[in-house]
């Protein structure tokens, strides 16, 4: 027999351990978001699906990503809009992001962006127009609700069933992140988003990012309008953000801190930034022609992410331009037109293993538009990046990745051939670049557990425990004043003024006793020797 500690005992162990995880298999409902939202959730939802679990993703019949992996149970339900309809807007939305446009959220109101999220929310009213579906959702028992919050309807579903509720997201729009699960987040060094700022502000910049606070409070509810409006449709009472988000149980943020300043976190938001990137795979025998073709210059990698397929002509053909001035072979993942001026050295592809090849030994360079996703991929495998972000978390991303010296940021609508060529020449020949990327690489890999692990721990933790109240703060239960304390504040100001108006009585009281009747005294006898 082999000693207990022996390398035989292993399998059994594993063994074991699977048993465990399946005998304690749950049932989750998943509502995700569409795009590039839904690649890093997809692997999660795969983990947990070879853990044991039984899991039903929710989507509508119109889709650009959903409906393409088919090994959990699918639920569809019809919407009121074609595929042509949502590629409409989001080409409206795309088009303005190539124009001059103001910092922060307000300006998305009344933009083509606002019309594009209208678009989503209104998948909510779909949903629960499907009485089949709804029916069955409520018949499945569930044990959690997995979602993004992008389009809120993840939320509303999770508040009709009353089922604990996991996030999985990069961040929340607007204060509804801080509002859901409590998390102090002073604008005196915290950054809003969308701004542009790092940790340490100037007094200017702590002006304004003092005023994008106090906006996000008076706007940000119109951004939501329309999803709250359904929300109060489906539960038959008036509903707010605030309301939906504070049910939230935990909070899988695709983020760490690489990429987020310094700040307080509570215990139900958890950090999972770079699931997405994994160990690189053998490239394509067609992919490593072009690698192995470049000889001692390497290649450079640019994409714009998964959801850019064009870009302006006369901007299309400014970047071939630059890219044509640099020795290195660029891979360019792009499906518009061909610009008439590409270089030799430049090469269309309309996918690429982005992750493999930022993995390859003679990559370069990382042009990427700042997606966290681009973002993970290139602090992982240690690739310098030359960054042009388009919207959303694009521009902090890039922001804070040039601050920690690991690349270089371009104004995409204002940069000339020259920023363009100038910059990759910067982090291909700058070995600091190379050194800095490097340096966050290691510091995000040292980790006690993957990220992918992480998150399917604490969605099975939730599922396990129905929730987790005991992680959820008492401020959920404060009204406003009560959470600035200002009911203590006020008790406390009338004690003390009260204290102090009783000992000014006294005092005046003792001051007229000892000296009041001697002044009238001498007064008196003044006045009889005139």
């Amino acid at each position: 027999m082999a000693p207990a500690g022996s390398p035989a005992s292993l399998p059994l162990c594993v063994c074991l351990l699977l048993a465990s995880g399946f005998a304690q298999a749950g049932r989750l409902l998943v509502v995700p978001m569409d795009g590039s939202h839904w690649f890093t959730m997809q692997s999660v939802v795969e983990k947990l699906i070879h853990r044991g679990h039984e899991v039903v993703v929710v989507v509508p019949e119109v889709s650009w990503q959903l409906r393409k992996s088919l090994n959990f149970t699918v639920k569809t339900y019809s919407i009121s809009h074609t595929i042509e309809d949502l590629n409409r807007e989001f080409k409206f939305f795309m088009d303005a992001q190539w124009k001059p446009q103001h910092e922060g959220l307000v300006p998305i109101l009344g933009s083509p962006a606002q019309r594009f999220f209208e678009l989503l929310f209104s998948h909510c009213r779909d949903l629960f127009n499907d009485k089949k579906l709804v029916e069955y959702l409520k018949q499945s028992s569930f044990d959690a609700v997995f979602l993004d919050p992008f389009d809120v309807c993840g939320l509303t579903v999770a508040k009709y069933l009353s089922l604990p509720s996991v996030v999985f997201g990069r961040t929340m729009f607007c204060h509804y992140l801080e509002e859901g699960a409590q998390c102090p987040s002073p604008p005196s060094y915290v950054p809003r988003a969308h701004l542009k700022l790092i940790g340490t502000m100037t007094f200017t910049e702590r002006v304004w990012n003092h005023l994008a606070y106090m906006m996000e409070r008076a706007f940000c509810p119109t951004l939501f309008k329309v999803a709250t409006e359904i929300a109060s449709e489906v539960l038959q009472t008036p509903v707010t953000m605030d309301d939906l988000v504070s049910q939230v149980s935990m909070w899988l943020l695709r983020t760490d801190f690489m990429l987020e300043v310094p700040r307080p976190m509570m215990p139900n938001i958890v950090f999972v930034g770079g699931i997405n990137c994994h160990q690189g795979k053998p490239i394509s025998k067609e992919f490593e022609a072009y690698v192995n073709a470049s000889g001692e210059h390497g290649i450079v990698i640019f994409s714009l992410g998964s959801m850019v397929s064009e870009i302006p002509e006369k901007k299309a053909m400014e970047i071939a331009e630059a890219l044509g001035r640099i020795p290195q072979t660029v891979l360019w993942r792009y499906t518009g037109p061909k610009p008439s001026n590409l270089a030799k050295n430049t090469i269309l592809v309309k996918w690429l293993p982005q992750n493999d090849l930022l993995g390859h030994p003679k990559t370069r360079a990382f042009i990427t538009h700042s997606g966290s996703h681009g973002i993970y991929e290139g602090i992982c495998n240690g690739v310098p990046m030359v960054m042009m972000p388009l919207f959303g978390d694009q521009m902090d991303n890039a922001k804070r990745m040039e601050t920690r010296g690991a690349g270089v940021s371009l104004n995409v609508l204002e940069m000339t051939v020259d920023d363009l060529e100038n910059a990759l020449k910067k982090v291909i020949n700058d070995k600091s670049y190379k050194e800095n990327i490097m340096r966050l690489s290691r510091l995000h890999k040292d980790r006690p557990i993957e990220p992918l692990d992480l998150a399917v721990f604490w969605v099975e933790y939730v599922m396990r425990h129905k929730g987790a109240p005991h992680l959820r703060p008492a401020a959920h239960d404060l009204t406003w004043y009560q959470y600035h304390s200002l009911d203590v504040i006020g008790f406390l100001l009338a004690i003390v003024l009260t204290v102090v108006f009783i000992v000014f009585k006294c005092c005046a009281y003792g001051f007229r006793k000892c000296f009041g009747k001697k002044g009238r005294v001498k007064k008196s006898h003044k006045s009889k020797t005139h």
